[in-house]
């Protein structure tokens, strides 16, 4: 993805992909061959063999301690396999993260909150906060971009203290935008974000999927607001990272199996579906997801914006874990 200004001009969201992309009848865009993770003696998962396809949006599901974010450190390099091989965006592991947008779990608090919104997207393309870097027409004209992609220009000079947890989430998306990236890599983009700003998450990365084809992978528990752009999930279960498609991974069985917990998986009369606790459950215990209903209303939000805008149909339907 490449971001200028004269590109811009012939798309209305000012930004396009980029020139020079990968081959796309190279192999995916990750691809773990028999890989393993180890910490000191402990082996946090093991057997990872499948491949991510391009320009999909991925969901990477667990439970807490199943190694999720040390799945995304592999994939950037920082982390080494004790076992196997793995390659990402056809080369190995760490090689290509110029060509990888990353948005860790703490930007909204690791960032100086001091910081304007425009400062904080340039940082994308500076690499760095401490002492006087003169900043070019170009890397504003970029940064601008970004924060037009991703409904944030108005915000451009307000400190990252002044915004809400949902607009810093979308400065951290054209951070990681603003240097071109192949493949968005978000770890828990939508936690401690209320519904409103996670729609607006969601829809963000549903724009960049389907008008850029960007290439996306998310950690996540709760996978409601996600599903309307999911088209497959690895989900680490038992030690062994798998990969599915997401009508594979919608099972009562494998979700029960996978979240330690009774689940029902419940279609509406519209056809959407839903993944509750049973009826068994303690009534006494609160899940940490959506109701059906609030779902409901997004993807039924999500519907008529596709409808509208020929965004292209993944086939799939909600779900929800407790």
């Amino acid at each position: 993805m490449a971001i200028s200004a004269v590109e811009s001009a012939g798309n209305e969201d000012g930004m396009q992909a980029g020139i020079g992309a990968t081959d796309p009848d190279d192999a995916g865009a990750i691809v773990f061959r028999n890989a393993a993770v180890k910490r000191g003696d402990r082996i946090i998962w093991q057997h990872g063999d499948f491949s991510i396809p391009r320009g999909t949006v991925t969901a990477i599901v667990g439970t807490n301690g199943t190694g999720k974010t040390t799945m995304m450190g592999t994939e950037l390099g920082l982390i080494p396999l004790a076992a196997g091989s793995l390659s990402v965006l056809g080369k190995p592991a760490g090689s290509l993260n110029h060509l990888i947008g990353y948005v860790p779990q703490s930007y909204t608090t690791a960032i100086d909150s001091n910081l304007t919104a425009e400062q904080s997207v340039l940082l994308g393309l500076t690499g760095t906060c401490f002492g006087i870097h003169p900043v070019t027409r170009a890397q504003r004209a970029k940064a601008h971009e970004a924060m037009t992609f991703t409904g944030i220009a108005d915000k451009a000079k307000y400190r990252l203290s002044q915004l809400s947890g949902g607009l810093r989430q979308r400065v951290a998306i054209a951070q990681a935008l603003v240097c071109d990236p192949q493949l968005l890599m978000l770890d828990e983009p939508l936690a401690n974000l209320d519904l409103a700003s996670q729609r607006a998450t969601v829809h963000v990365l549903a724009k960049l999927n389907r008008e850029l084809g960007m290439t996306i992978q998310v950690v996540a528990h709760d996978l409601n607001m996600l599903l309307p752009i999911l088209t497959g999930a690895v989900y680490l279960l038992d030690g062994h990272p798998h990969y599915a498609a997401m009508n594979k991974v919608l099972d009562a069985d494998l979700l029960t199996h996978l979240y330690g917990t009774s689940v029902q998986v419940v279609t509406t009369p519209q056809g959407d579906m839903f993944v509750t606790p049973s009826a068994d459950e303690p009534q006494d215990v609160e899940a940490d997801t959506h109701a059906p209903q609030e779902v409901a209303r997004f993807h039924q939000h999500h519907r008529d914006t596709q409808s509208s805008g020929g965004a292209k149909d993944n086939g799939n339907k909600e779900a929800q874990a407790s």
